[in-house]
């Protein structure tokens, strides 16, 4: 049999079983996404269906592959209460539940003042349960019998860890990922954990991605068929693990990494952490890599943003995304000269660059909430035009874009490395390209990248040794993006989209 390494790679939509060799390449792979579990009003993620979906596939690969190890990446901002043995005692919430402004105030009315807290934690004030300690809070006045039972508060991957092991542990990227719930001078969890009153239900110490948790339980064995000495480790928050082959293999090049999806993440590894006091407020904060490094961070929901508005689009011209007609450049220059069509965010307000900003379209000075534009009850003209529109909204994804890379510390001279689903959006890359022309824009070809870098820290795992050995099977590939325009010519229509955004 192929020696190999299965990765559990958990993202909000899609649940992936990914099997890589020892020599990192890729062998199979297998997806499934799962409904949320309704439980009193509120989305939660299903655990139990995901478990068993997961055994049963790593069953199916230990017929074909000999695993030696798992390693599991996830989405953030999610937590799971579980009793001593792991077994969850409260429900997993949606962090993209929202429950009100007057929530928020409580929180923070216990936590501690917004920019002290966001230069202690790295941590800015989200929407929803983005930020977890917001989500443990929630709980905690939801199901205050059921959150006060818990032994353990497991970071996502850690949960899984322990579903694999039975061991509690903790890891710094995600204890570090906009939680409010590590201290940055101190490196260890901070004073928020004590008004939650957790500390004692979170495990010590914070280890690192590549350090071996344990082997499988019996039980787990005996369900999967695979080798009683299958090594797991700790895990992974997801965008983490997608920076890390190329901090492993950038050479003291400095770069920000723009990783598209539902969520774009611009993420620029920086030489200390810290703010300055103009950014304290601003919707900008700090990773911790997988070296526990500071990674300074701007976030905003471009995938979801993109397509709601194409669906939108598309429906008008009654045909699929896919089936409209590609914007010209002569479309691009119409609509920045022009200056009378603007798409604007945010698709769920706070989650973004511009908070308090509300989704709608300008036309010709008339705003359009995006709510109405989905009920059909009032839609602008330029929308109709499907060149048009989508030369409107690459603009407007483009624009939310460059405000993040600003808020990373881009420096002149720096690569911009875009990889995700905005890597196929040629016209994004070309415009981004425009904006930024003291940079240069590359698309990578680093496949499953979240994946990839999990693996990593796997194959670390199994030879004892640092991530940064493994450099020989990182193949990455870059392509030159050239400009669509002369950057001037960007200027007005900027200037313009960003006077809007005061107007709400």
């Amino acid at each position: 049999m192929t020696d190999a390494i299965a990765v559990l790679d958990i993202g909000m939509t899609n649940k992936k079983v990914v099997l890589y060799s020892t020599e990192l390449a890729l062998l199979d792979e297998k997806k499934r996404v799962f409904a949320p579990l309704m439980l009193d009003g509120l989305e939660t993620h299903d655990l139990a269906a995901m478990e068993r979906w997961f055994l049963s596939t790593l069953r199916e690969y230990s017929q074909r592959f000999h695993i030696k190890a798992i390693a599991v990446s996830t989405h953030g901002a999610t937590f799971v209460c579980t009793d001593s043995e792991g077994n969850p005692v409260a429900p997993c919430i949606y962090y993209t539940h929202e429950p009100s402004q007057d929530f928020h105030e409580r929180f923070f009315a216990l936590a501690g003042e917004r920019k002290m807290l966001q230069a202690t934690t790295g941590t800015p004030d989200f929407s929803a349960l983005i930020n977890p300690a917001k989500g443990l809070f929630f709980l905690n006045e939801r199901y205050p019998r059921k959150f006060t039972s818990a032994r353990w508060v497991l970071s996502y991957p850690q949960y899984w860890g322990m579903r694999l092991t039975g061991k509690p542990s903790a890891e710094g990227t995600y204890i570090g990922c906009h939680t409010f719930l590590f201290d940055w001078e101190r490196g260890t969890y901070s004073s928020v954990a004590d008004a939650l009153g957790i500390r004692d239900k979170l495990s010590l110490p914070i280890g690192q991605a590549w350090e071996v948790l344990g082997t499988i339980k019996p039980e787990i064995a005996q369900q999967t068929g695979l080798p009683p000495d299958t090594i797991v480790t700790l895990g992974i928050h997801d965008s983490n693990a997608s920076i890390l082959p190329h901090l492993a293999s950038a050479a003291g090049r400095d770069f920000v990494l723009n990783s598209t999806g539902t969520w774009c993440v611009l993420m620029h590894p920086v030489e200390k952490y810290g703010f300055e006091p103009d950014e304290l407020g601003k919707v900008v904060f700090f990773n911790r890599s997988a070296w526990n490094t500071p990674i300074k961070t701007a976030i905003f929901l471009g995938g979801k943003e993109y397509e709601a508005w194409i669906q939108i689009i598309a429906s008008l011209q009654g045909h699929a995304s896919k089936d409209l007609p590609a914007p010209t450049q002569e479309d691009y220059q119409r609509v920045l000269k022009e200056q009378r069509y603007f798409i604007l965010p945010e698709i769920v307000p706070g989650s973004g660059q511009f908070p308090g900003s509300i989704a709608r379209a300008v036309e010709n000075g008339k705003v359009f909430l995006l709510s109405e534009i989905e009920q059909g009850r009032d839609v602008p003209v330029f929308l109709k035009e499907p060149r048009i529109g989508q030369a409107v909204l690459n603009l407007s994804i483009v624009l939310q874009t460059e405000v993040a890379l600003q808020r990373t510390g881009l420096a002149e001279g720096a690569e911009i490395l875009t990889e995700g689903g905005f890597r196929n959006n040629s016209d994004y890359n070309r415009l981004l390209a425009s904006a930024f022309p003291e940079n240069s824009i590359y698309l990578t070809d680093l496949k499953e990248a979240t994946s990839f870098g999990t693996a990593m820290t796997a194959l670390a795992a199994l030879n004892h040794i640092d991530p940064k050995e493994l450099t020989r099977f990182i193949h990455i590939e870059k392509a030159l993006v050239a400009p669509m325009l002369p950057s001037e010519t960007l200027g007005a229509y900027r200037n313009a989209w960003h006077a809007r955004m005061q107007k709400i």
